[in-house]
């Protein structure tokens, strides 16, 4: 019995010492960036999609806005090393750029890719990631926004209006590089986040709208098209959901953005999302 005991208490004293017993893994966050908490103040939003008064073109509104509550968001930009895990896992698909320049900032993906992306966060870390609305970005991206309605043109012939806002967004300034640049090359805005509004543009959820402005200001949807979503970048555009490179076609209206990436809103609560879009004091416009 003695010797059973010794025995025992000698394997016990190895399994303990042994490097496997005492190695415990960490787990790591799938991305550790940092988390911005933005408290809600009033902010200026020009709405986003293709308007008409009258049965004529119509310059978007600018209206007085306020969210519903804080806002929580990714500090930066997904990175293609942070993609790659989630296409390891099988819950992303494979998009060969993020294999490589792991630690900038990850581009080439639709917003079904993005969707995607924000689904597993979801599932890994048992808290809410979803990409922001349209107005969510605007209020986040604060200065960095570009407010530049495009020109409003009703001639007989509907080409020259494409034309000349085309034209307006062709003289918009761009940022120089086109690959994407390591993160915070294009600096950090008042509310903490890096490289807004530089030559990445991101996705956002908001479906793109056609509204008619009523005689007292308000916008009536006239149709929602959730097959095109809403990016934001150096200025405001629209890409079909599938497009990844948007120089290969997808852009509803004018010059396409030079990449296409993402960053996510965190939520310590899994609301419904209509609980976490705008809640605004319109002022007719």
């Amino acid at each position: 019995m003695l010797l059973a005991m010794k025995i025992k208490a000698a394997i016990t004293a190895a399994v303990l010492a042994s490097p496997i017993a005492l190695t415990v893994a960490p787990v790591a966050h799938p991305v550790d960036s940092a988390i911005i908490e933005i408290a809600a103040k009033p902010f200026q939003y020009r709405l986003a999609g293709d308007f008409s008064r009258d049965g004529k073109p119509a310059p978007a509104p600018l209206r007085e806005a306020l969210l519903a509550a804080s806002i929580k968001i990714m500090n930066r930009q997904v990175t293609a090393g942070e993609y790659a895990r989630c296409a390891d896992d099988g819950r992303c698909p494979k998009i060969p750029q993020a294999s490589a320049m792991a630690e900038r900032p990850m581009v080439g993906v639709s917003w079904r890719d993005a969707t995607a992306y924000a689904e597993w966060m979801t599932n890994k870390t048992g808290v809410l990631h979803r990409l922001p609305t349209d107005e969510e970005w605007v209020f986040a991206a604060g200065q960095k926004v570009r407010d530049e309605a495009l020109p409003v043109v009703d001639p007989v012939d509907p080409a020259q209006a494409w034309i000349a806002r085309y034209e307006a967004e062709a003289n918009r300034a761009r940022p120089g590089a086109l690959d994407p640049q390591p993160v915070g090359a294009f600096g950090r805005n008042e509310n903490g986040l890096l490289d807004v509004g530089g030559n990445i543009w991101e996705w956002t959820n908001s479906c793109f709208l056609r509204m008619t402005l009523e005689p007292t200001g308000a916008a009536r949807v006239t149709n929602t098209n959730c097959g095109v979503r809403v990016v934001q970048g150096a200025h405001r555009t629209y890409m079909t959901d599938f497009i990844r490179d948007p120089r290969t076609g997808g852009c509803a209206a004018g010059v396409p953005p030079a990449n296409l990436g993402f960053r996510l809103v965190v939520e310590d609560k899994n609301w419904p999302a209509l609980q976490r879009m705008i809640v605004a004091t319109f002022r007719p416009g």
